[in-house]
Protein backbone atom coordinates (compact mmCIF):
# COMPACT_ATOMS: atom_id res chain seq x y z
CA UNK A 1 0.00 0.00 0.00
CA UNK A 2 1.56 3.49 -0.70
CA UNK A 3 -0.16 5.07 2.17
CA UNK A 4 2.56 2.59 4.20
CA UNK A 5 5.95 3.60 1.80
CA UNK A 6 4.76 6.96 2.27
CA UNK A 7 4.68 6.89 5.94
CA UNK A 8 8.42 5.05 5.74
CA UNK A 9 9.59 8.07 3.97
CA UNK A 10 8.86 10.24 6.12
CA UNK A 11 10.31 8.31 8.96
CA UNK A 12 13.43 8.09 6.81
CA UNK A 13 13.03 11.93 6.44
CA UNK A 14 13.04 12.54 10.25
CA UNK A 15 16.37 10.11 10.39
CA UNK A 16 18.09 12.11 7.21
CA UNK A 17 17.65 15.29 8.61
CA UNK A 18 18.53 14.32 12.60
CA UNK A 19 22.10 13.47 10.81
CA UNK A 20 22.03 16.66 8.89
CA UNK A 21 21.69 18.71 11.92
CA UNK A 22 24.67 16.76 13.79
CA UNK A 23 26.96 17.69 11.50
CA UNK A 24 25.85 21.50 11.67
CA UNK A 25 26.15 20.79 15.54
CA UNK A 26 29.53 19.39 14.96
CA UNK A 27 30.34 21.84 12.63
CA UNK A 28 29.22 25.02 15.17
CA UNK A 29 30.66 23.97 18.22
CA UNK A 30 34.30 23.30 16.36
CA UNK A 31 34.36 26.41 15.08
CA UNK A 32 37.28 28.03 16.93
CA UNK A 33 39.19 24.23 17.16
CA UNK A 34 42.59 24.94 15.74
CA UNK A 35 42.84 23.15 11.62
CA UNK A 36 38.98 21.87 11.78
CA UNK A 37 37.64 20.09 8.63
CA UNK A 38 34.09 21.19 9.01
CA UNK A 39 31.41 18.33 7.57
CA UNK A 40 28.82 19.11 4.72
CA UNK A 41 25.30 17.17 4.99
CA UNK A 42 24.44 16.12 1.76
CA UNK A 43 21.40 13.74 0.44
CA UNK A 44 20.51 10.69 -1.75
CA UNK A 45 17.36 9.29 -2.44
CA UNK A 46 16.17 5.68 -1.63
CA UNK A 47 14.12 4.24 -4.24
CA UNK A 48 11.95 1.58 -4.11
CA UNK A 49 10.97 0.92 -7.62
CA UNK A 50 12.85 3.22 -10.63
CA UNK A 51 9.83 2.34 -13.03
CA UNK A 52 7.12 4.76 -12.31
CA UNK A 53 3.89 2.81 -13.33
CA UNK A 54 0.34 3.34 -11.87
CA UNK A 55 0.95 3.05 -8.50
CA UNK A 56 3.99 4.53 -6.76
CA UNK A 57 6.26 3.22 -3.60
CA UNK A 58 7.68 6.15 -1.90
CA UNK A 59 11.57 5.42 -1.41
CA UNK A 60 12.36 8.14 1.21
CA UNK A 61 16.39 9.84 1.43
CA UNK A 62 19.11 9.74 3.45
CA UNK A 63 21.54 12.07 4.78
CA UNK A 64 25.07 11.72 3.06
CA UNK A 65 27.64 13.47 4.85
CA UNK A 66 30.82 14.94 3.07
CA UNK A 67 33.95 15.31 4.73
CA UNK A 68 35.64 19.29 3.55
CA UNK A 69 39.02 17.95 4.64
CA UNK A 70 40.41 19.40 1.59
CA UNK A 71 39.10 22.71 2.38
CA UNK A 72 41.85 25.02 3.51
CA UNK A 73 40.84 27.26 6.33
CA UNK A 74 42.57 30.94 7.09
CA UNK A 75 45.80 31.19 8.72
CA UNK A 76 46.07 33.36 12.08
CA UNK A 77 48.66 35.10 13.40
CA UNK A 78 50.36 33.23 16.26
CA UNK A 79 52.99 34.70 19.21
CA UNK A 80 54.39 31.70 19.62
CA UNK A 81 57.20 30.48 17.71
CA UNK A 82 56.11 26.53 17.51
CA UNK A 83 52.49 27.21 16.13
CA UNK A 84 52.43 26.07 12.50
CA UNK A 85 49.86 26.26 9.77
CA UNK A 86 50.01 24.78 6.31
CA UNK A 87 49.70 26.88 3.37
CA UNK A 88 47.97 24.49 1.06
CA UNK A 89 48.53 20.76 0.88
CA UNK A 90 49.53 18.58 2.91
CA UNK A 91 48.88 17.21 7.03
CA UNK A 92 51.70 17.05 9.42
CA UNK A 93 52.26 13.67 10.42
CA UNK A 94 52.09 13.03 14.28
CA UNK A 95 52.25 10.10 16.50
CA UNK A 96 49.57 9.30 19.47
CA UNK A 97 52.98 8.95 22.10
CA UNK A 98 56.55 9.61 21.66
CA UNK A 99 57.14 5.50 21.70
CA UNK A 100 58.15 5.98 18.14
CA UNK A 101 55.79 2.96 17.56
CA UNK A 102 52.95 4.30 18.44
CA UNK A 103 50.22 4.74 16.02
CA UNK A 104 50.37 7.14 13.15
CA UNK A 105 48.27 10.24 12.47
CA UNK A 106 47.91 13.09 10.26
CA UNK A 107 46.64 16.59 11.37
CA UNK A 108 46.11 20.00 10.22
CA UNK A 109 46.08 21.26 13.66
CA UNK A 110 49.20 22.65 14.05
CA UNK A 111 49.54 24.31 17.83
CA UNK A 112 52.62 22.70 19.12
CA UNK A 113 54.20 23.10 22.10
CA UNK A 114 57.19 21.83 24.46
CA UNK A 115 55.61 19.00 26.93
CA UNK A 116 57.35 18.08 29.59
CA UNK A 117 59.81 15.72 28.40
CA UNK A 118 60.48 18.65 26.00
CA UNK A 119 59.18 16.53 22.75
CA UNK A 120 56.48 19.21 20.81
CA UNK A 121 53.35 18.18 21.15
CA UNK A 122 50.05 19.73 20.41
CA UNK A 123 46.75 20.27 22.01
CA UNK A 124 45.43 17.08 21.30
CA UNK A 125 48.36 15.08 22.24
CA UNK A 126 50.01 14.18 19.37
CA UNK A 127 53.24 14.71 18.45
CA UNK A 128 55.05 16.30 15.93
CA UNK A 129 57.58 14.16 13.75
CA UNK A 130 60.45 15.26 11.25
CA UNK A 131 63.73 13.59 9.83
CA UNK A 132 66.61 14.05 12.23
CA UNK A 133 69.22 16.27 10.22
CA UNK A 134 73.07 15.40 10.29
CA UNK A 135 76.07 18.00 11.04
CA UNK A 136 75.19 19.20 7.58
CA UNK A 137 71.75 19.84 7.70
CA UNK A 138 71.05 16.88 5.89
CA UNK A 139 68.56 14.08 5.62
CA UNK A 140 67.23 10.79 4.05
CA UNK A 141 63.72 10.75 2.48
CA UNK A 142 63.16 6.84 2.30
CA UNK A 143 59.36 7.49 2.15
CA UNK A 144 58.96 4.93 5.03
CA UNK A 145 57.19 6.47 8.42
CA UNK A 146 59.57 5.10 10.46
CA UNK A 147 62.37 7.06 9.20
CA UNK A 148 61.13 9.95 11.09
CA UNK A 149 61.82 10.85 15.09
CA UNK A 150 59.40 12.47 17.63
CA UNK A 151 60.71 16.17 17.33
CA UNK A 152 62.66 17.13 20.92
CA UNK A 153 64.65 20.08 20.65
CA UNK A 154 65.99 19.95 24.45
CA UNK A 155 67.88 16.59 23.53
CA UNK A 156 70.93 18.54 22.22
CA UNK A 157 71.42 20.45 25.68
CA UNK A 158 74.82 19.93 26.65
CA UNK A 159 75.81 17.75 23.90
CA UNK A 160 79.12 18.90 20.74
CA UNK A 161 78.80 20.34 17.63
CA UNK A 162 81.63 19.62 14.93
CA UNK A 163 82.82 22.04 12.92
CA UNK A 164 81.88 21.89 9.36
CA UNK A 165 83.29 25.33 8.08
CA UNK A 166 85.73 27.65 8.29
CA UNK A 167 85.23 31.14 6.52
CA UNK A 168 88.13 33.64 6.45
CA UNK A 169 88.96 36.96 5.17
CA UNK A 170 92.30 38.64 4.68
CA UNK A 171 94.77 41.02 2.74
CA UNK A 172 98.24 40.08 1.71
CA UNK A 173 99.94 42.92 1.36
CA UNK A 174 101.11 43.10 -2.13
CA UNK A 175 104.64 45.10 -1.67
CA UNK A 176 105.82 42.01 0.56
CA UNK A 177 108.84 41.06 -0.53
CA UNK A 178 109.12 37.57 -1.39
CA UNK A 179 110.97 35.17 0.77
CA UNK A 180 114.75 33.72 -0.81
CA UNK A 181 113.75 30.22 -0.09
CA UNK A 182 110.89 27.78 0.84
CA UNK A 183 110.05 24.27 0.92
CA UNK A 184 106.27 22.99 1.26
CA UNK A 185 106.01 22.18 5.67
CA UNK A 186 108.92 24.71 6.30
CA UNK A 187 106.09 26.82 8.09
CA UNK A 188 104.13 24.24 10.24
CA UNK A 189 107.94 22.84 11.31
CA UNK A 190 108.90 26.50 12.15
CA UNK A 191 111.68 26.33 9.60
CA UNK A 192 110.30 29.37 7.86
CA UNK A 193 108.18 32.00 9.72
CA UNK A 194 105.17 33.13 8.20
CA UNK A 195 105.05 37.10 6.93
CA UNK A 196 101.41 36.52 7.63
CA UNK A 197 99.57 34.07 9.95
CA UNK A 198 96.57 33.56 11.34
CA UNK A 199 94.72 30.87 13.65
CA UNK A 200 91.35 29.73 14.40
CA UNK A 201 89.78 27.05 16.55
CA UNK A 202 88.06 24.73 15.37
CA UNK A 203 85.95 21.25 17.45
CA UNK A 204 85.77 17.80 17.06
CA UNK A 205 82.97 15.66 17.36
CA UNK A 206 83.80 15.29 21.19
CA UNK A 207 83.74 19.61 21.43
CA UNK A 208 87.38 19.75 22.24
CA UNK A 209 89.10 22.73 20.66
CA UNK A 210 91.66 22.19 18.05
CA UNK A 211 93.86 25.08 16.75
CA UNK A 212 94.66 25.35 12.92
CA UNK A 213 96.80 27.79 11.40
CA UNK A 214 96.54 29.30 8.05
CA UNK A 215 100.77 30.59 7.53
CA UNK A 216 101.53 32.97 4.70
CA UNK A 217 104.66 33.45 2.39
CA UNK A 218 105.29 35.76 -0.81
CA UNK A 219 107.38 33.42 -3.16
CA UNK A 220 106.12 35.55 -6.61
CA UNK A 221 104.88 37.81 -8.15
CA UNK A 222 101.00 37.81 -7.36
CA UNK A 223 101.62 34.46 -5.44
CA UNK A 224 101.74 33.31 -2.10
CA UNK A 225 102.50 29.90 -0.69
CA UNK A 226 100.03 28.41 2.00
CA UNK A 227 100.06 25.82 4.32
CA UNK A 228 97.59 25.23 7.12
CA UNK A 229 98.56 22.73 9.45
CA UNK A 230 97.61 22.49 13.23
CA UNK A 231 99.43 23.66 16.35
CA UNK A 232 100.76 21.92 18.20
CA UNK A 233 101.07 19.45 15.64
CA UNK A 234 100.62 16.09 17.54
CA UNK A 235 96.75 17.20 17.70
CA UNK A 236 96.79 15.27 14.53
CA UNK A 237 97.95 12.30 12.61
CA UNK A 238 99.08 13.78 9.26
CA UNK A 239 103.27 14.40 9.52
CA UNK A 240 104.13 17.49 10.69
CA UNK A 241 100.78 19.04 11.66
CA UNK A 242 100.35 19.74 8.02
CA UNK A 243 96.77 19.01 6.58
CA UNK A 244 97.38 21.09 3.57
CA UNK A 245 99.68 23.38 1.36
CA UNK A 246 100.20 24.96 -1.63
CA UNK A 247 100.07 28.33 -3.70
CA UNK A 248 97.18 31.12 -3.68
CA UNK A 249 97.78 33.14 -6.98
CA UNK A 250 95.97 36.80 -7.09
CA UNK A 251 95.08 38.35 -10.48
CA UNK A 252 96.43 41.89 -11.09
CA UNK A 253 93.52 43.85 -9.34
CA UNK A 254 94.12 41.75 -6.36
CA UNK A 255 91.21 39.91 -6.42
CA UNK A 256 91.66 35.68 -5.85
CA UNK A 257 92.87 33.37 -8.87
CA UNK A 258 91.14 30.44 -8.05
CA UNK A 259 91.85 28.47 -10.97
CA UNK A 260 95.43 29.29 -10.58
CA UNK A 261 95.53 28.19 -6.76
CA UNK A 262 96.24 24.70 -5.89
CA UNK A 263 93.08 23.06 -5.29
CA UNK A 264 93.57 21.39 -1.73
CA UNK A 265 93.73 24.98 0.04
CA UNK A 266 89.84 25.23 -0.81
CA UNK A 267 88.50 21.73 -0.70
CA UNK A 268 87.46 20.07 2.62
CA UNK A 269 89.96 19.61 5.36
CA UNK A 270 89.59 16.33 7.10
CA UNK A 271 91.70 15.72 10.04
CA UNK A 272 92.24 13.00 11.80
CA UNK A 273 91.96 13.92 15.86
CA UNK A 274 95.14 11.80 17.96
CA UNK A 275 92.92 12.56 20.81
CA UNK A 276 90.30 9.51 18.98
CA UNK A 277 87.64 12.42 18.78
CA UNK A 278 85.92 11.63 15.16
CA UNK A 279 85.61 14.90 12.69
CA UNK A 280 83.42 15.62 10.10
CA UNK A 281 85.12 16.78 6.76
CA UNK A 282 85.12 21.10 7.68
CA UNK A 283 84.69 23.56 4.36
CA UNK A 284 87.19 25.83 3.62
CA UNK A 285 85.21 29.28 2.46
CA UNK A 286 88.46 31.28 1.53
CA UNK A 287 87.29 33.15 -1.26
CA UNK A 288 85.66 33.24 -5.00
CA UNK A 289 87.05 33.34 -8.43
CA UNK A 290 87.83 36.75 -9.26
CA UNK A 291 86.05 38.00 -6.35
CA UNK A 292 86.73 40.11 -2.94
CA UNK A 293 85.25 38.01 -0.61
CA UNK A 294 87.84 36.01 0.77
CA UNK A 295 91.92 36.38 0.49
CA UNK A 296 92.94 39.53 -1.36
CA UNK A 297 96.05 41.39 -2.13
CA UNK A 298 96.36 45.17 -1.91
CA UNK A 299 99.04 47.54 -0.60
CA UNK A 300 97.60 47.62 2.48
CA UNK A 301 98.96 45.90 5.68
CA UNK A 302 98.43 42.40 5.82
CA UNK A 303 95.21 41.44 8.06
CA UNK A 304 92.74 39.73 8.88
CA UNK A 305 89.24 41.28 7.79
CA UNK A 306 86.89 38.38 9.10
CA UNK A 307 86.79 35.00 10.14
CA UNK A 308 83.69 32.77 11.25
CA UNK A 309 83.92 28.96 12.60
CA UNK A 310 80.75 26.65 13.64
CA UNK A 311 80.86 23.75 16.10
CA UNK A 312 81.48 23.51 19.87
CA UNK A 313 80.36 22.69 23.04
CA UNK A 314 75.66 23.63 22.81
CA UNK A 315 74.61 25.34 26.13
CA UNK A 316 70.87 25.05 26.98
CA UNK A 317 68.25 25.22 24.70
CA UNK A 318 66.23 28.37 24.73
CA UNK A 319 64.15 28.62 22.63
CA UNK A 320 62.72 26.45 19.17
CA UNK A 321 62.11 28.09 15.69
CA UNK A 322 60.62 26.71 12.38
CA UNK A 323 61.64 28.26 9.24
CA UNK A 324 59.05 28.62 6.28
CA UNK A 325 60.80 25.47 4.79
CA UNK A 326 59.78 23.27 7.74
CA UNK A 327 63.14 23.38 9.28
CA UNK A 328 63.37 23.09 12.71
CA UNK A 329 66.20 24.84 14.60
CA UNK A 330 67.23 24.81 18.21
CA UNK A 331 68.31 28.30 19.45
CA UNK A 332 70.60 28.13 22.49
CA UNK A 333 71.70 30.50 25.31
CA UNK A 334 74.38 31.68 23.68
CA UNK A 335 72.66 32.85 20.43
CA UNK A 336 73.86 29.93 18.62
CA UNK A 337 71.15 27.94 16.55
CA UNK A 338 71.33 24.71 15.15
CA UNK A 339 68.97 22.84 12.48
CA UNK A 340 67.60 19.84 13.98
CA UNK A 341 64.74 18.17 12.20
CA UNK A 342 63.03 18.56 8.69
CA UNK A 343 59.66 18.54 8.49
CA UNK A 344 57.47 16.24 6.27
CA UNK A 345 54.34 16.83 4.59
CA UNK A 346 52.10 13.77 4.11
CA UNK A 347 49.99 14.14 0.98
CA UNK A 348 46.97 12.20 -0.67
CA UNK A 349 45.69 11.33 -3.60
CA UNK A 350 41.61 11.86 -1.82
CA UNK A 351 42.01 13.87 1.34
CA UNK A 352 38.55 13.88 1.83
CA UNK A 353 38.68 10.37 2.03
CA UNK A 354 41.05 10.06 5.10
CA UNK A 355 39.34 8.71 8.61
CA UNK A 356 38.42 10.87 10.83
CA UNK A 357 39.72 10.61 14.80
CA UNK A 358 39.50 12.26 17.78
CA UNK A 359 41.83 14.85 18.32
CA UNK A 360 41.38 16.41 15.17
CA UNK A 361 43.23 14.06 13.45
CA UNK A 362 42.86 11.43 10.29
CA UNK A 363 44.22 8.16 9.68
CA UNK A 364 44.56 6.76 6.00
CA UNK A 365 41.65 4.41 4.40
CA UNK A 366 40.84 2.66 1.11
CA UNK A 367 38.96 5.80 -0.46
CA UNK A 368 42.15 8.51 0.69
CA UNK A 369 44.91 6.28 -1.26
CA UNK A 370 48.29 5.88 0.04
CA UNK A 371 50.99 8.64 1.17
CA UNK A 372 53.38 10.47 0.23
CA UNK A 373 56.05 12.37 2.28
CA UNK A 374 57.77 14.90 0.77
CA UNK A 375 59.62 18.47 1.64
CA UNK A 376 57.14 21.50 1.97
CA UNK A 377 56.74 23.25 -1.05
CA UNK A 378 57.70 20.13 -3.05
CA UNK A 379 56.06 17.60 -5.02
CA UNK A 380 52.32 18.61 -4.54
CA UNK A 381 52.84 19.75 -0.77
CA UNK A 382 51.78 23.12 0.35
CA UNK A 383 54.37 25.97 2.47
CA UNK A 384 54.92 25.63 6.08
CA UNK A 385 53.35 28.99 7.72
CA UNK A 386 55.83 29.98 10.59
CA UNK A 387 54.33 31.11 13.99
CA UNK A 388 50.54 30.82 11.96
CA UNK A 389 47.57 28.99 12.89
CA UNK A 390 45.23 27.79 10.60
CA UNK A 391 41.17 28.40 11.86
CA UNK A 392 38.68 26.01 11.47
CA UNK A 393 37.02 26.23 7.78
CA UNK A 394 33.73 26.31 8.82
CA UNK A 395 31.52 29.47 7.79
CA UNK A 396 29.12 30.04 10.92
CA UNK A 397 26.35 32.05 8.82
CA UNK A 398 26.01 28.89 6.33
CA UNK A 399 25.38 26.57 9.18
CA UNK A 400 22.79 28.50 10.98
CA UNK A 401 21.46 28.69 7.21
CA UNK A 402 21.27 25.06 7.08
CA UNK A 403 20.40 24.60 10.36
CA UNK A 404 17.31 26.93 9.25
CA UNK A 405 16.72 24.35 6.63
CA UNK A 406 17.06 21.05 8.16
CA UNK A 407 14.66 22.28 10.99
CA UNK A 408 12.03 22.87 8.38
CA UNK A 409 12.56 19.67 6.35
CA UNK A 410 12.48 17.86 9.65
CA UNK A 411 8.77 19.63 10.49
CA UNK A 412 7.82 18.54 7.00
CA UNK A 413 8.91 15.37 7.49
CA UNK A 414 7.19 15.10 10.68
CA UNK A 415 4.05 16.32 8.71
CA UNK A 416 4.44 13.60 6.67
CA UNK A 417 3.62 11.02 9.19
CA UNK A 418 0.38 12.61 10.88
CA UNK A 419 -0.88 13.36 7.55
CA UNK A 420 -0.56 9.92 6.57
CA UNK A 421 -1.81 8.79 10.16
CA UNK A 422 -4.78 10.65 9.48
CA UNK A 423 -5.04 8.85 5.85
CA UNK A 424 -5.07 5.11 7.72
CA UNK A 425 -7.17 6.61 9.84
CA UNK A 426 -10.06 7.52 7.59
CA UNK A 427 -9.65 3.97 6.33
CA UNK A 428 -10.02 2.49 9.28
CA UNK A 429 -12.91 4.27 9.22
CA UNK A 430 -14.61 2.97 6.11
CA UNK A 431 -15.68 -0.26 8.03
CA UNK A 432 -17.90 1.51 10.31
Amino acid sequence: MSLYSALYAGVSGLGAQASAMATVADNITNVNTIGYKGVSADFRTLVTDGRVRTSYSAGGVSAAPQAMISKQGLLQASSSLTDIGIDGAGFFVVRSSSDPNAEIAFTRAGSFKPDPAGFLRNTSGFYLQGWPLDAQGNYVNTGNLNALEPIRPNSLTGAALPSTKVQLRANLQSTTTPVAAYTAGDMASGTVTPQFSRSVDVYDQQGNPHRITFGFVKTGVNQWSTEIYADPASDVTAPGGLLASGDVMFNADGSLDLAGSTAALFADLNPTWTNGAGSVPIALQLGDDGGLNGLTQFSGESALLSSSVDGGMLGTVASVEISAEGVVSAIFEDGTSRAIYQLPLATFQNPDGLTRLGGNAYAMSQESGNFAINKPGSLGSGAIAASSLEASNVDLAQEFTNMIRFQRAYSASSKIITTVDDMLQEVSNLKR
